[in-house]
């Protein structure tokens, strides 16, 4: 059975898009026939972060208007068996999707066999960010150690519990939490908002903690999900993240602070 996963939150720049890059490729990795779709309509990132811009003809808005297929749009990763990726129109607004040409879309995407359908929403909570977690079955909140990123996550909450069709349905979308950019030093230091407190402010299950790391920004430039980078600790993590979501018994690593050696100690 197919499950649409939206990976969301209330603020910007808190690595939605690279999350959903991440455990798209994850997912596939597994052996997952798995989409990713962007819903970004006018900006269009996710083919940047997944290496493929120079791949796109078709965009989702085309396949809405049916100027393509969705065979046409569609574009095959070539590292990852599984894994396809469906870009955003850099040229048209938001108001180019519609309910109606979404559903078709999801559809179409089960019909031909996909297990997992990622919809990357855009930040705020503006037509596309409805759209793309209008149709959920389970969603992926993303949100920052800060005060700002939790208020707004915690919004997009009372927006995926009232107004996606799941709840008007009288069913509940299954959520999840994921961390990033997580740094225990900062923590420590009061800079950042404790993971324990995030937790209890949100009240979601926890799926992943994502450690503050330059991998991300490097794997992005390089048109690669930081979740091959296998060495880095937020590859590592996302992978764990994929793991845990698929039921496995996977402890959270990179939480606590580094313990000096003894020369660091006597050095400083």
């Amino acid at each position: 059975m197919s499950k649409v996963i939206v990976v969301t939150s209330g603020k910007g720049g808190v690595g939605k898009t690279t999350t959903s890059a991440a455990f798209a490729a994850g997912l596939a990795s597994k052996g997952y026939r798995t989409a990713v779709i962007d819903f970004d309509v006018g900006l269009r990132n996710l083919d940047l972060i997944m290496g493929v811009e120079r791949r796109v003809v078709y965009d989702f808005v085309n396949v809405i208007n049916g100027e393509a297929t969705l065979r046409q749009a569609l574009i095959k990763d070539k590292r990852v068996d599984n894994l396809f990726i469906l870009p955003a129109s850099q040229t048209r607004d938001k108001e180019a999707l519609t309910k109606e040409g979404v559903e078709s879309v999801i559809n179409e995407l089960k019909e031909d066999g996909f297990e997992y359908i990622v919809c990357d929403s855009p930040a705020g909570i503006e037509k596309g960010a409805f759209m793309a977690l209008y149709f959920a079955d389970e969603a992926i909140i993303v949100t920052n150690p800060e005060v700002s990123s939790v208020r707004d996550s915690d919004r997009i909450l009372g927006i995926l519990q009232s107004k996606s069709q799941a709840a008007i349905n009288g069913e509940t979308v299954k959520e999840h939490l994921i961390i990033t950019r997580y740094s225990p030093e900062r923590v420590n230091n009061g800079d950042m908002i404790s993971l324990e407190d995030i937790v209890n402010i949100l009240s979601v299950p926890l799926l992943g903690v994502i450690p503050e790391s330059k991998a991300v920004l490097q794997a992005s430039n390089s048109g690669v999900p930081v979740i091959m980078d296998v060495k880095s600790k937020a590859g590592q993590a996302y992978m764990d993240m994929v793991e845990r979501y698929l039921g496995e018994d996977v402890p959270h690593r990179f939480l606590d602070v580094k313990k000096k050696g003894f020369f660091k100690k006597l050095f400083g």
